[in-house]
């Protein structure tokens, strides 16, 4: 009887009926709204693939860079133009808003700041790993597993190069030099300067040992100066910078000293009006004469001291006035304001000298010196050189050429080749390059992956295989046939004796990178192999992006509106119901 009246019973309004119903399901199960409006979230299988695409798209921007035969890029952007094939220049410049992107620039300036070079090379092996996994993740493939193969695979790469790396330490200083040459003209060699590679290698092996073991690399100053050739550039054993600002009396100081004592200052030498609003009160006229001389004796005291310590050679941080020009000009002194901190601390390391920053009790022993000091003309621009210095902590180097940006690129080019000198003095050990080290290293770890069961082995294959990244990239930027040459570099390497055999650029087949002194440090491919196999497997971690991109404007209108967006919160919590 009870079910009879249950479904007899009359429905009076549909609509209402089913509002009902709605209405406490409603209350039952509120909606949770965690996230703010307009929050974007991906997630899952597609988001992993989504990033893996991203990444080799970067890769793809500066994969035509790679080696010898590489290609330039030109970026252009509202602070001018950049000519260059540096791959951590480029990422930079590309200003890339992809977030799981961005760790391939990140990767590419730890490798740029760490070893100098490689960077392309880290970001072509990064965007691999993750290609190579690819497959794996869109058949479903948890991707721990990958991660966890990927690091093993890298531990044990990175045991190998270290097993295949020779060193150099030990040999006279003159094959050392010799050696490291051989370092930078490989460096070089992939840069817009190769055709001068052995010219500028020397300078840069010269320059780094010049500073010896000092790890400070603004102690060595590149100085760029439009016109001439590029064999028109120069390494000055000392320091070198450009004519600064000068005043009236400049031009009959003398221009030429031998072994001159030089004082370093960091005061002004010349009269200054006060920096606030003075106010001196006089009682008579005649005292105001008092106050303006005394101005002048105080400079003349400052000029007289710094004439008495014996120094030939005034340098000050900050500006040297005229007064102080035609009065050092008067005692046949040379002298120059506003020199770079930069400059003024390498003349510090160089000559020997303490900057002062009073020119009371100046001693001898705060005195710099140097074997010749001589002010020359390079190109347009005229020189303040400081040669022979006893310290020999410093060098620099002056860069001629023609376009800016060509200059430009020539001086990253050297920061890189300085950069690999310096690790390799310090790490001295090296490996074949021309992709030798890369095909070792995969031959290796296929073999390893026979030993192992399970997945394990399909992901260290593949780790292997990404290695040839390298030695392929290098083919296709050179216009050979990388399939080709990649067989006969699997076949030399599967044979004894062939570890050191890599791409012949010149001819398009294989060499011996080792005998053909194409030579790299094996820090940098150690760094490129475990800065990329982190990114790789960061980005393999990824399974979400939360993106929220109103959420600035959100809280700005927030602010703005006020109390008008304060009651409506409130109105819709339902507490506002409680005003009166």
């Amino acid at each position: 009887p009870c079910r009879a009246a249950q479904i007899s019973r009359p429905t009076p309004n549909p609509s209402s009926a089913s509002a009902q119903p709605q209405a406490m399901s409603s209350m039952m199960q509120p909606q949770i709204i965690l996230l703010k409006e307009g929050t974007d979230t991906s997630q899952g299988r597609a988001q992993v693939v989504s990033n893996i695409s991203a990444c080799t798209a970067v890769a793809d921007t500066v994969r035509t860079t790679l080696g010898p035969r590489g290609m330039d890029k030109l970026i252009h952007d509202d602070k001018g133009t950049t000519i260059s094939n540096d791959g951590a220049t480029i990422m930079r410049l590309l200003d890339i808003v992809h977030p799981a992107a961005k760790i391939l620039v990140d990767i590419a300036k730890s490798q740029d700041s760490e070893v100098g070079d490689g960077t392309t090379t880290v970001v072509l092996l990064a965007a691999e790993f993750m290609k190579e996994a690819k497959p794996y993740v869109e058949d479903g493939v948890h991707c721990h597993n990958i991660i966890r193969s990927y690091r093993s695979a890298g531990n044990m790469a990175i045991e190998r190069v270290k097993e295949l790396a020779v060193s150099i330490e030990g040999k006279s200083l003159e094959e050392k030099k010799s050696l490291l040459a051989k370092c930078a003209a490989t460096t070089l060699s992939s840069k817009l300067i190769s055709g001068e590679k052995e010219f500028f290698a020397s300078m840069v092996v010269d320059a780094v040992l010049a500073i010896g073991h000092d790890d400070r690399l603004n102690l060595i100053g590149i100085k760029k100066v439009p016109g001439g050739t590029m064999r028109d550039s120069f390494l000055v054993n000392g320091v070198a910078f450009k004519k600064t600002f000068s005043y009236a009396g400049f031009e009959q100081q003398p221009k030429k000293f031998l072994n001159p004592k030089i004082l370093l200052l960091n005061i002004e030498l010349e009269l200054k009006s006060e920096k606030e609003n003075a106010e001196i009160r006089l009682s008579d006229p005649l005292q105001y004469q008092s106050i303006v001389d005394a101005e002048w004796n105080i400079i003349y005291d400052k000029l007289d001291k710094c004439v008495q310590s014996g120094a030939k050679i005034v340098l000050s941080r900050l500006a040297i006035g005229d007064l102080a020009t035609q009065y050092f000009a008067d005692r046949d002194i040379f002298c120059a304001g506003r020199v770079t901190e930069e400059d003024l601390q390498r003349l510090s390391s160089a000559t020997g000298g303490t900057v002062q920053t009073s020119v009371n009790n100046v001693i001898d022993e705060v005195l710099g010196t140097c074997e010749i000091f001589e002010e020359k003309q390079v190109g347009n621009e005229r020189f303040n050189i400081f040669s022979g210095c006893p310290s020999g902590q410093t060098a620099t180097i002056v860069l001629r050429g023609g376009a800016d940006q060509f200059i430009e690129e020539a001086e990253r080019s050297l920061h890189d080749a300085i950069m690999i000198v310096r690790r390799a003095v310090r790490n001295s050990t090296v490996v074949p390059g021309g992709g030798a080290i890369d095909m070792e290293i995969s031959k290796h770890l296929r073999l390893h992956a026979r030993s192992i069961a399970g997945k394990s082995q399909v992901f260290v294959n593949s780790f292997a295989k990404a290695l040839e990244v390298i030695p392929r990239q290098l083919c296709d930027n050179a216009g050979f046939d990388a399939t080709d040459v990649l067989n006969k570099l699997r076949q030399k390497h599967a044979a004894d004796g062939g570890a050191n055999y890599g791409v012949d650029i010149n001819t398009g087949g294989i060499a011996d990178s080792f005998a053909n002194f194409v030579w790299e440090p094996a820090v940098v491919k150690i760094n490129a192999i475990n800065a990329a196999t982190e990114a790789a497997c960061l980005i393999l971690s990824v399974d979400e992006t939360v993106k929220n991109p109103k959420s600035e404007s959100a809280q700005g209108d927030a602010a703005a509106m006020g109390g008008r967006g304060g009651g409506g919160m409130r109105g819709r919590g339902g507490r506002g119901m409680r005003r009166r």
